[in-house]
């Protein structure tokens, strides 16, 4: 038997979670940069959460025709194409800042072409995760990224914050710059980004709802997703809500910037302390833990403080990593490869069906009635999730990731 290289010596996924660290910390910097662009520029909150809204929206309309294209054509070059994408709306928005031709539409319409490219660059994300991988290497990989994500979460927004202290500009030109870089990472992998397979004769629809089909005869699946679909609404309602409050009560970019980092230190603690965790708990308490850690947030409802939100939803993201690093470790295992770009977009299309709403929710309450109020109707939405999640079978029998064998292995090589 051939030994297997360790991650840290895998070319092709050190390349890739490189390039996808470089990436994402752009976009995060951006998605700080965004709600504060645009409350400066119309000092409304309402429009601030529209363009959330609408950085959210692609996912909705476009992530399964996404995963139907990640899993019939080249996804290495749907993914190069949706970064060179990404490049040229930002980069218009770039210029319109720094010549002072800036508009509201225009920020609209740079935020929907961005989360545009994102679907589409995600789609293909998961099929290079399992081609680069061992399957044997599949929970170890998922935990590395829900490492990177945090560090992504605690750097990122800080970064966002300071850059835009010191220009409006920088915090964008710093996300282009992170797409440039994604796409070097991809040209210089050598591992194919899917197996071999003959071109597929059905209509991409019947494509599309074979992926949602099989994300709903999978009862663990089916309810995990729906859990985490309510979780994701109060999550970006939250952070809105945190960036809206800490400028209202007058706090700098980089204060700002410092409150929503409070997220990704969490999730980096709760990521640092997976191995312990999964040795500790059984998968079903890790699900259920991010779900009720939402009672924290009540404390917001009795002393209305930025301070205290940021606070109280840190201590909720401490769960956030290692949840979805055995949501993820799961559909690893049991999709093919045929199907690994489609059910994650069925997955993720689910999720965020209303994700959209949560921004947008959040800074109408919040103008038209108050934050108490927004923050209150999340924790309820998180609450009806965790009281599902509690009570159901597929959460009481939740499968360990590698009780089922992998239905196609993985084409990355054994050292």
């Amino acid at each position: 038997m051939t030994e297997l290289l360790p991650l840290r010596r895998n070319r092709d996924f050190m390349l890739f979670q490189t390039g996808q660290l470089l990436s994402a910390v752009g976009t995060a910097v951006a998605s700080l940069a965004y709600p504060l662009l645009t409350f400066q520029l119309t000092h409304s909150p309402a429009k601030t959460g529209l363009v959330s809204f609408t950085q959210f929206l692609p996912v909705v309309l476009f992530a399964l025709i996404a995963g139907v294209l990640a899993d019939r054509h080249d996804r290495k070059r749907l993914m190069i194409a949706a970064d060179v994408g990404r490049v040229l709306a930002v980069g218009s928005l770039v210029v319109a800042i720094a010549a002072h031709r800036l508009t509201y539409p225009h920020v609209l319409l740079v935020a929907f072409v961005e989360g545009t490219g994102g679907v589409l660059f995600g789609a293909g994300r998961s099929g290079v995760f399992k081609s680069v991988v061992p399957a044997q290497q599949f929970a170890t990989a998922a935990s590395l990224e829900e490492g990177r994500m945090s560090v992504v979460r605690l750097a990122g927004p800080s970064l966002g914050g300071v850059l835009y202290g010191v220009g409006r500009v920088v915090p964008f030109v710093a996300d282009l710059a992170s797409y440039a870089f994604s796409t070097l990472s991809l040209l210089l992998m050598r591992t194919p980004f899917q197996e071999q397979r003959e071109r597929a004769e059905t209509h991409a629809v019947a494509e599309a709802i074979e992926g949602l089909r099989f994300v709903w005869h999978n009862g663990f699946l089916r309810l995990t997703t729906l859990m985490l679909m309510l979780g994701n609404i109060s999550a970006a309602g939250v952070q809105l809500a945190i960036i809206v409050l800490a400028k209202q009560h007058g706090l700098s970019s980089a204060a700002t910037g410092g409150l929503v980092a409070l997220v990704g230190a969490a999730t980096l603690l709760g990521a640092t302390a997976s191995t312990l965790i999964r040795r500790m708990l059984t998968p079903r308490v890790i699900l259920l833990s991010e779900f009720w850690a939402v009672l924290a947030l009540v404390s917001f409802l009795i002393w209305p403080s930025v301070y205290v939100l940021a606070g109280a939803f840190a201590f909720q993201a401490f769960f956030f990593a290692n949840t979805d690093a055995a949501v993820r470790t799961y559909w690893y295992s049991v999709t093919p490869d045929r199907l690994i770009g489609r059910v994650p977009a069925a997955m993720g299309n689910v999720m965020v069906l209303v994700l959209p709403l949560g921004p947008l929710l959040a800074g109408l309450l919040i103008e038209h009635w108050s934050a108490r109020a927004a923050i209150a109707i999340f924790v309820s939405l998180v609450l009806i999730a965790a009281v599902a999640g509690t009570f159901s079978r597929s959460t009481r029998e939740a499968p360990e990731p590698n009780e089922e064998a992998s239905p196609s292995a993985s084409p990355a090589g054994a050292g």
